[in-house]
């Protein structure tokens, strides 16, 4: 059901762009092919404030074709993916293998033990090993895209779901303190659906697995290793299962207020790494996560690792990405409809929120003191159909139920929300309208102003899809 946006606080303003066809989408013959490539750093040149490698990290690639249209289905094995990164490969996947730019999705699983490539401030200084992984970064994804077509046969694709009881809502009321803080709440909404997209040859071998779910991937955060965490671990195991033959992908549902329900194990090590940081630089505790997160500090670096923090921490996500990946197998063994006629449909458009900028600072748990921003917030949002299932996407963090309701309202009962898709928004956080109440530190760091943001992703995305026939 369509919700009608009336009485707002601020009004969005959507700008369509080109959309992939100026003719009608056509029914063809699915090909597909699928590959993937390493984008592990080099040992020697591994970024801040990382120090060691865990686990390979990889970009992966699905290349769809049906004679008339093409999509390809990109991630990374990363925290971020920079907007300008992510333009130049849609640029040269568009221009060399003929996709159009609102049929190629570049996701990041969110990976918060891997590089973040986000948005940066004007003139800072790129570390020379970042420099270094995001060029490997982007030829990666753009070989993976090429290896992909040329690895294309005739195939056919099915949808199912399963249900994966990993994730909790993370805004909730201290016990002690009676403030908003980040803590599992199993009250409030959290979407539990793990969405499998199946594709195999005609012969019955499985060429690529899609997989969507809404749950952060930070289990070892700022433990200083490179690691694919639990989206990492899926995909590996899948591929593994199938003498790595086929390829998997897992992308990010609308998690922006789902974590992982169990995260004690790695607690110490965060928690340790975060003081040294206050204590050493003299800030506030979202400062200290925030230098700890991207630039690292001697202080943190130094500190030796709790020996069974980290071996449990590393237990719990390698049984977080086998109960995904089996439960994705579950699915994809019980998908009796799989289709080799389908149809190949994209849009994009940019939707612009009036946006505020924050006086204050602190955390969580009081509100904050904001001015009106000059500068709106753009949030580019898109749609893309492949046979009966629809994937719409946003390249922002959305709250669980900005995800559910534009499921909820899609003409296409097979409908995927996934996130972190195409760069990076300037809007931090896209939190309901309801949550702006709650001073967590999602809401806190938004740069959006309530009732606009919301509204216009769920009606922007729903009428793309409400278009295709």
């Amino acid at each position: 059901m369509r919700l009608v946006l009336k009485a707002t606080i601020a009004v969005a303003v959507l700008t369509p762009l080109l959309s992939a066809n100026v003719r009608a989408a056509v029914v063809g013959t699915l090909k597909a092919g699928a590959a993937r490539v390493e984008i592990t750093p080099d040992p020697d040149a591994i970024p801040r404030p990382y120090t060691s490698i865990l686990d390979p990290i990889y970009a992966r690639a699905i290349y769809l074709e049906n004679g008339h249209d093409r999509a390809v289905l990109l991630n990374a094995d990363i925290g971020a993916i920079a907007t300008t990164i992510t333009e130049n490969v849609s640029s040269e996947i568009s221009r060399e293998l003929n996709v159009p730019a609102a049929n190629i999705l570049i996701s990041a699983t969110h990976d918060h033990n891997a590089i973040f490539g986000g948005p940066r401030s004007p003139g800072s200084e790129i570390p020379q090993g970042l420099a270094a992984f995001e060029k490997k970064l982007q030829s990666g994804l753009v070989q993976a895209a090429k290896q992909a077509k040329e690895k294309m046969q005739p195939a056919r694709i099915g949808y199912g779901t399963g249900n994966l009881y990993l994730n909790v809502n993370r805004d909730a009321i201290d016990e002690h303190t009676r403030l908003w803080a980040q803590q599992p709440n199993l009250e409030y909404p959290s979407d539990k659906t793990l969405a499998v997209i199946k594709i195999e040859s005609l012969t019955g071998d499985l060429i690529a697995v899609y997989m969507n779910y809404a749950m952060h991937a930070n289990s070892l955060f700022l433990n200083g290793k490179v690691s694919g965490d639990f989206p990492g671990e899926a995909e590996r195991y899948l591929e593994h299962t199938y003498n790595d033959k086929p390829v998997a992908l897992w992308t990010s549902g609308a998690a922006g207020d789902q974590n992982p329900l169990y995260l004690r194990a790695n607690s110490k090590i965060t928690e340790a790494r975060i003081r040294a940081v206050m204590n050493a630089e003299h800030v506030d505790l979202g400062t200290a996560i925030m230098h700890a997160m991207f630039v690292g500090n001697p202080a943190a670096d130094n500190i030796p690792l709790d020996p069974v923090a980290l071996e449990q921490s590393v237990q719990l996500v390698k049984s977080q990405g086998q109960i995904t990946a089996e439960e994705t197998i579950r699915v994809m063994n019980h998908i009796r409809s799989m289709n080799t006629e389908i149809k190949i449909e994209g849009a994009q458009q940019d939707v612009s929120c009036p946006g505020r900028r924050r006086l204050d600072t602190g955390r969580e748990g009081a509100p904050g003191r904001y001015e009106d921003s000059l500068e709106p917030v753009r949030i580019r949002i898109g749609a893309l159909r492949i046979g009966d299932v629809a994937l719409g996407r946003a390249n922002a963090e959305l709250y669980n139920m900005i995800g559910q309701h534009v499921k909820s309202g899609s003409k296409f009962h097979n409908t995927i929300v996934v996130t972190l898709t195409n760069g990076m928004s300037n809007s931090g956080y896209v939190p309901t309208d309801d949550a702006f109440g709650r001073y967590t530190f999602q809401v806190l760091g938004s740069s959006l102003k309530p009732g606009c943001a919301e509204r216009a992703i769920i009606n922007g995305i729903d009428d793309m899809i409400d278009k295709m026939e």
